[in-house]
């Protein structure tokens, strides 16, 4: 099976609970190999030496942990995660590190009284056609077109514990203290947490797993993308003072 296909197939079996034992029947590979296919990208132990020869420079490139050095120093990133999960305050770093113009995409889609801006799709196509650029991997109308023209994806995999309790603290906050966002728009009272199915922390809950999905949906479109997974705040630091700041 060719490589990309088999990590991602082994994610969405993990995914969706099978044992360790269950996916390796499923796959054919060892509870070893799938551990280190989860964990760090490794090829399965036991490989046979044309396939790792084959395949080896084909998985560098396609998912990295917090403690595998970049292969280039990017300069078109994207930054894929929940609501919570830190993409903001990620991209920031990025740009601060690398040099990098940062676009906050939330800034750029949210027009007064929280209405879509109509030409929102023509602001990014203008921002990411340039040579150097980072920003969050957020919006239907525009993924495709932003992960055509990155050459490095960050992912934000962190508990779903860890962002939901963000965003409720974040939420909070910002309604407590009347802050404005973006194009004078402001969190909504929380009192309609329990009125509004859309309210911004119920959402956070029921997109949780869309980032998950749309990794995956990046390693199948664009195998030779290179995909770092971070998955603990802890791994997220260690990326950007180690791999990050060495590129």
């Amino acid at each position: 099976m060719y490589p990309t296909a088999l990590r991602v197939e082994e994610m969405r079996l993990l995914d969706e609970g099978w044992s360790l034992d269950a996916a390796s029947a499923r796959l054919g590979v060892s509870r070893a190999a799938i551990r280190d296919w989860r964990d760090h990208g490794t090829l399965p132990r036991g490989a046979p030496r044309p396939l790792r020869a084959w395949v080896a420079p084909t998985l560098s490139r396609v998912i990295l942990s917090a403690d595998t050095p970049l292969p280039h120093r990017p300069s078109r990133v994207v930054v894929n995660g929940g609501s919570g999960a830190g993409k903001s305050t990620l991209s920031q770093q990025i740009s601060r590190i690398l040099g990098l113009p940062y676009t906050e995409m939330d800034s750029l889609f949210h027009g007064p009284g929280w209405t879509p801006k109509p030409d929102f799709v023509e602001v990014v196509d203008s921002i990411t056609s340039g040579p150097r650029w980072v920003c969050e991997y957020q919006y239907d109308p525009v993924r495709p077109m932003l992960a055509e023209r990155a050459d490095l994806a960050v992912w934000l995999d962190l508990p779903h514990l860890v962002t939901m309790s963000r965003v409720a603290r974040r939420t909070a906050i910002r309604r407590i203290r009347r802050q404005e966002l973006w194009n004078g728009n402001m969190e909504p009272p929380l009192r309609e947490f329990f009125t509004d199915p859309e309210h911004v922390v119920r959402y956070a809950w029921t997109t949780r797993h869309d980032p998950r999905a749309r990794a995956h949906g990046l390693l199948t479109s664009h195998p030779h993308l290179p995909v770092v997974r971070l998955r603990t705040p802890r791994e997220v630091n260690r990326w950007v003072n180690g791999p990050l700041a060495g590129s």
